[in-house]
């Protein structure tokens, strides 16, 4: 039976808030981010494994895309290592508020990736972005290594969203999310070997870690990816988008609900992440009615 526009996109917002509470487990999973992210990537990526084998899509794919997918896994290894570790060095509100200024980067680096010219709307909207994050750091000082941290994790969250662009018309997205969860857990395998950080305790996650992580990598990543894309097919790129952009909200909202206090930020934190978040939400706007 075919899914209304209505049901989809109930099931749209449903994978949003999914991906809202990831921030919520970054801070309920006691193991350091590399960890984490270790443990994650290798649960979606078995989790990914089985859905391709279910579904009876095609693995393979030519060995210079594997590779250059390999690649990106590395960068959104990256991404979520700083991502989580910027929640456990400061908050969680403080790490979604930074990331939702992503819409800066990519008008920045999206041009120099692809040649193209920089839209004036498109910089008028990362001015306002930077008077939101200005603000975030004016009245949250005591947090500025986790500022700084989660502004990384925006940057290389906008790196692999781009690179990714020039692939998903090419494969299937979840055969894409299968080789870059592969590359990632790669990645983050040889650099525990060099430097030595597997250990007796690394392969030990305690009973509440092992749960909290089967939950990030099958429902938050594997699930919530697979899901994403179904759904996908009933709704525009438009919709889609500003689904999207209610991802730091909804996180918000569940750390204040689950942890109370310790995420009650100052005004000028709120103020600073209600102006990304509007200029977020009126590009897409203003962009349409401008094509119109």
């Amino acid at each position: 039976m075919k899914r209304t526009h209505t049901t989809s996109l109930i099931w749209m917002h449903l994978v949003v808030l999914i991906y809202g509470f990831t921030a919520i487990l970054g801070k309920l999973i006691e193991m350091p981010a590399i960890q984490m992210v270790w443990y994650r990537m290798l649960i979606a990526a078995l989790g990914l494994f089985l859905y391709l084998i279910v579904t009876k899509k095609q693995f393979i794919i030519p060995a210079k895309q594997t590779f250059k997918l390999i690649g990106i896994g590395l960068v959104v290894a990256a991404h979520w290592i700083a991502f989580f570790h910027a929640i456990k060095i400061s908050n969680i509100s403080v790490t979604l508020g930074i990331i939702s200024s992503g819409a800066l980067f990519a008008s920045i680096l999206e041009p120099l990736f692809f040649q193209k010219k920089m839209d004036w709307l498109e910089f008028l909207i990362g001015v306002f972005i930077v008077l939101g994050i200005y603000l975030i750091f004016s009245f949250e000082i005591n947090y500025k290594i986790g500022i700084m941290v989660a502004l990384a994790a925006t940057i290389l969250a906008t790196i692999f969203t781009i690179l990714n662009k020039k692939y998903t018309t090419r494969f299937h997205p979840t055969l894409i999310s299968f080789y870059e969860m592969i590359g990632g857990f790669m990645g983050i395998s040889i650099y525990l070997l060099v430097t030595n950080g597997f250990s007796s305790s690394f392969f030990l996650p305690t009973i509440s870690d092992i749960s909290y992580l089967l939950i990030l990598g099958l429902v938050c990543t594997a699930f919530a990816f697979a899901l994403s894309v179904d759904v996908m097919k009933e709704l525009s790129a438009y919709t889609v988008i500003l689904s999207i952009n209610m991802e730091p909200i909804y996180g918000i909202l569940l750390a204040f609900f689950i942890f109370g206090e310790s995420e009650r930020m100052s005004g000028g934190f709120y103020a600073g992440t209600m102006i990304i978040l509007a200029s977020v939400f009126l590009f897409p706007i203003i962009k349409r009615k401008r094509k119109a």
